[in-house]
């Protein structure tokens, strides 16, 4: 099972790095699994290893410390909303929080992808395959980092431009730095910092360089992968179609995990959105209506089609706002068929009408002396009080006669 790696073994490809296992398995990274070895904590048959030279088929026999390895899954990634205060690693030897120790237990073995700082906020990944976290963190697969940075001390955002070109500090060398600045807050600054190499504390050093102290950082990007509404200290998975689709550099040519369950993946067979189809509410009543009726427009609709009886478009109908209807009499036998015209009485019926109307804000003269009479009796009816002062008048002669 345990072979030293030789030349020929290379070549005839027989198992694999045992540091490349485990770091799939989601022990730990690569170098983290080198570390291990060097501290006898990983061992074979009970027998620490010596090197991680060292090539296997499989992983039985295989323990960290004393625990044997067992039920490796599937690749998979979390998003962690990483609050400060909080330490990226396994193990405090000051016993401060980690940000493992209160991630959910059927997560089981993950390693963070990259690390944040104490005092640094926002996106932190977390997967169970350690070849895919190295993935990305190499600076060759250019994964871009975005920072929201607030500082303390007067911006020149000429020097933030230079960044464009890259910065050595201290004799380090960092690539290229998109910052720009989003606001002035007094005497802090809030700014947007986007790199591609991530190195220790590269923001920080770099805002140290131009004169401005970082006084809070927050990761909102990694990658294809944001922080978005993701709450403080939680926690949530990435499907599985995401993230075959957004990282398929890497599954195109990364092999399945050692001991893993092997599934074959279709993504011709993932959910796809929904396309629209033509049986919309309606559709059958309007299919029939059109092959009822033709160009006709819609039904329950005022609007006629174009060119018909509208005196639009290029119609060779009639175009006077009254229609005219044709009426075919059929008269003596053997005679031609004569096709009489009549207006339609519709247009002139309606202005005929519209005449008689009395105009709109005057009222009938029985009315408005109505209204004027009953000034003064606001509890009677307009009618009623035209009446009884039209009824008083009339009898007043005929009392005073009588005294």
């Amino acid at each position: 099972m345990v072979r030293r790696m030789t030349d020929s073994e290379k070549a005839e490809d027989k198992g694999e790095r045992i540091a490349k296992v485990l770091a799939r398995a989601g022990v730990a990274s690569r170098r983290e699994v080198e570390r291990m070895i060097e501290d006898k904590r990983i061992a074979i048959n009970g027998k620490p290893l010596e090197t991680p030279a060292t090539l296997v088929t499989s992983l039985k026999g295989i323990t960290v410390d004393g625990n044997p390895i067992t039920e490796v899954s599937q690749t998979k990634l979390w998003r962690f909303h990483k609050r400060r205060g909080t330490l990226t690693t396994h193990r405090d030897p000051e016993g401060r929080p980690t940000v493992f120790d209160k991630l959910p237990e059927h997560m089981g073995r993950v390693i963070s992808v990259g690390r944040l700082d104490m005092n640094t906020e926002g996106l932190l990944l977390f997967t169970n395959d350690g070849e895919l976290a190295r993935w990305l963190e190499l600076p060759a697969n250019q994964m871009l980092r975005k920072y929201r940075v607030r500082v303390h001390g007067r911006v020149d955002e000429k020097a933030l431009t230079k960044l464009k070109d890259g910065a050595t500090i201290d004799g380090i060398h960092y690539g290229e730095i998109d910052a720009k600045l989003e606001r002035q807050q007094g005497a802090n600054a809030w700014l947007s910092v986007a790199i591609r190499e991530g190195k220790n504390r590269e923001v920080r050093r770099v805002m140290e360089h131009l004169g401005l102290s970082v006084n809070r950082l927050i990761r909102t990007n990694y990658g294809p992968f944001s922080l978005g509404t993701l709450e403080l200290a939680a926690i949530a998975p990435i499907g599985e179609k995401q993230l075959y689709e957004v990282l398929s550099g890497y599954f195109k040519d990364a092999p399945q995990a050692m001991g893993a369950d092997k599934t074959s993946r279709d993504p011709s067979k993932w959910a796809k959105a929904k396309k629209e189809t033509s049986n919309k509410p309606g559709a059958k009543r309007r299919q029939q209506f059109k092959l009822a009726h033709g160009d006709a427009g819609k039904p329950g609709s005022m609007r006629r089609p174009r060119g018909k009886d509208t005196g639009r478009g290029d119609s060779s109908e009639d175009s006077s706002p009254a229609k005219t209807n044709r009426k075919i009499t059929s008269g003596k036998a053997g005679a031609k068929p004569v096709v009489v015209e009549q207006a339609d009485r519709s247009a002139a019926s309606t202005r005929r009408h519209a005449r008689d109307d009395t105009p709109k804000g005057r009222p009938p003269k029985g009315q408005a002396r109505a209204v004027t009479a009953s000034k003064g009796t606001p509890n009677r009816s307009a009618s009623g009080a035209g009446n009884k002062s039209q009824a008083t008048r009339s009898k007043g002669p005929n009392t005073r006669g009588r005294k």
